[in-house]
């Protein structure tokens, strides 16, 4: 769908906001929100978004980002109040309509997009039919120009897809289609660029900008990027301290990306202290879905104590490898080998023991904590599951690794849905670090978190591997992250480990094209 002013009109006559006018489309003044045992979610929150400009949330991890998007779609967290405040949508009062007409706005003028668009997706759709069933235009070129125009390029191969063989990134820009399809007047988005390499993320986000612009529609993101904010938002509104209306930027001006400083990671233990063994050792892996390739022959080896970088662009193939390293993905051939034990594909054939070993911190926690379990009972599970403490001892223990990851004791008591994005990612690794693994995989696991936060968890992951010798592989397109916390990188493109070596040499000197593309370095012409 290109989004030219004839086609972006809707044929709907409900009474509406008037795009040419410069009055706001989004007015929030004074909003509290209040948990059943009076903590405040929000406190006194302000937000002004005027058609053509994009408004960027900021604020530390569990600032009330998420909750203020929701409130503007008239939902807040199950068993929250609104003890104070109004939120104004395309003039109408949000907790003032019906639930008809609150269901009316938000399927024809108001699009949101949560921070883990995956668990809104249909598992039993293809990426081509989810982005169908919500568009103005059903056109299978319209749907095709659509994923292009989010970056999805309709293939042939891609848009056949189920959203459990897409990677995070992929998933996030189908449920961005999905929301442009329906042609909106208001775009909510929570973290819509988290999970991607920059130079993806800075096209997404210049999409939004220029929709914005052209279209005149009003664009609120969230966002712990502040290369991000800072190129791309017209206004910002930072939640935290104290929230306070937005106010206008300068024209937002390019920033030189981020150097890359690499510093010697702490080396493993010495090979006379150590096996000779790999920690991990995967060999000529393969997966497809559905006949399609996934991974093609990828080699990763990981040594005892090491902490090991897999970087590239979003459907490289780096979430599917980790999840077929620790069994939630069948590789279609290959070996895995954990400590020179030979592992089996997938979950059920592997021992208690093997899985307690081998841990991973998914891209998207809201999907791996149970709903209906409190934080203490998710964080508390692998300790009892593997006996690593004396059952009195368990509820210290959980309040020990809460914590650590920067969480209070208190929210031990807490439910998923009762958390931030950010939080719930610091409890997926609280859960991950009680079963004490040899090698734990995190993959994204500061993507959702503010700038100090994941300095502050990376620290700690860096700790466990220096003092307990905890093998660490981290997946992340923060480049700069990975430079200073890796001592090896592996590159992957298109399913292929295209690269590998030392971080600071590969960092320094890269040889593959893909390599030079994500650092931003210049790629020689090739020619006859």
């Amino acid at each position: 769908m290109s989004h030219d002013r004839d086609r972006y009109a809707k044929a709907e006559n409900p009474p509406r906001h008037d795009a040419r006018d410069d009055s706001p489309a989004v007015r929030v003044s004074g909003l509290t929100v209040t948990a059943p045992d009076g903590r405040h979610l929000l406190r006194e929150a302000s937000l002004t978004a005027r058609p053509g400009r994009l408004v960027a949330l900021t604020g530390p991890s569990g600032a009330g980002k998420t909750t203020l998007l929701r409130a503007l779609t008239g939902l807040l967290p199950p068993g929250t109040t609104r003890t104070s405040g109004r939120v104004d949508v395309l003039g109408h009062d949000v907790f003032a309509l019906t639930d008809r007409e609150l269901r009316t706005l938000r399927g024809t003028r108001l699009a949101h997009v949560g921070q883990d668009p995956g668990s809104g997706l249909n598992p039993r759709m293809c990426v081509r039919t989810l982005v169908r069933e919500l568009a103005v235009d059903r056109d299978p070129k319209a749907v095709a120009a659509l994923l292009a125009e989010v970056r999805l390029p309709d293939d042939g191969r891609l848009a056949t897809r189920r959203p459990g063989a897409l990677s995070g990134g992929q998933q996030r820009r189908v449920a961005l289609a999905r929301a442009l399809a329906r042609r909106p007047d208001v775009l909510l988005l929570d973290e819509p660029t988290a999970g991607l390499h920059p130079e993806l993320r800075d096209e997404i986000a210049e999409l939004l900008r220029q929709l914005a612009r052209e279209h005149h529609l009003a664009v609120i993101l969230s966002c712990h990027d502040p290369a991000v904010v800072e190129r791309f938002a017209d206004d910002i509104v930072e939640l935290g301290t104290r929230s306070r209306p937005s106010s206008p930027l300068p024209v937002p001006v390019p920033v030189p990306a981020p150097v890359l400083t690499t510093r010697t990671a702490p080396a493993p233990p010495s090979s006379a202290a150590r096996p000779a063994r790999p920690a991990l050792d995967v060999r000529n892996l393969h997966v497809s879905f559905r006949g399609t390739p996934a991974l093609t022959g990828v080699d990763l080896t990981v040594a005892p104590g090491a902490a090991v970088g897999i970087v590239g662009v979003s459907g490289s193939g780096k979430t599917t490898l980790v999840r077929t390293v620790v069994g939630l993905q069948r590789g279609t051939s290959g070996t895995v080998h954990l400590a020179g034990t030979a592992l089996s594909t997938g979950l059920r054939g592997r021992t208690r023991e093997q899985r307690r070993r081998l841990q991973l911190v998914t891209q998207n926690p809201l999907g791996a904590l149970n709903p209906s379990r409190r934080v203490g009972d998710a964080v508390g599970r692998p300790l009892r599951l593997h006996r690593r403490c004396p059952a009195g001892e368990t509820a210290e223990r959980v309040e020990h690794l809460l914590e650590q990851v920067g969480l209070p004791p208190a929210f031990a008591d807490r439910y998923p849905h009762e958390l931030s994005g950010g939080q719930r990612q610091r409890v997926a690794v609280a859960r991950a670090l009680a079963a004490e693994p040899d090698v734990l995989i995190c993959d994204e696991v500061t993507s959702a978190l503010d700038t100090d936060t994941g300095r502050a968890i990376m620290d700690l992951l860096t700790d466990l591997r220096e003092r307990d010798g905890t093998t660490l592989v981290l997946i992340s397109h923060d480049l700069p992250l990975i430079a200073d916390r890796t001592s090896t990188v592996t590159v992957l493109e298109a399913g292929r480990a295209v690269e590998s070596g030392p971080t600071a040499d590969v960092f320094a000197a890269p040889r593959h094209a893909a390599t030079k593309a994500l650092l931003g370095t210049a790629v020689p012409a090739t020619g006859p």
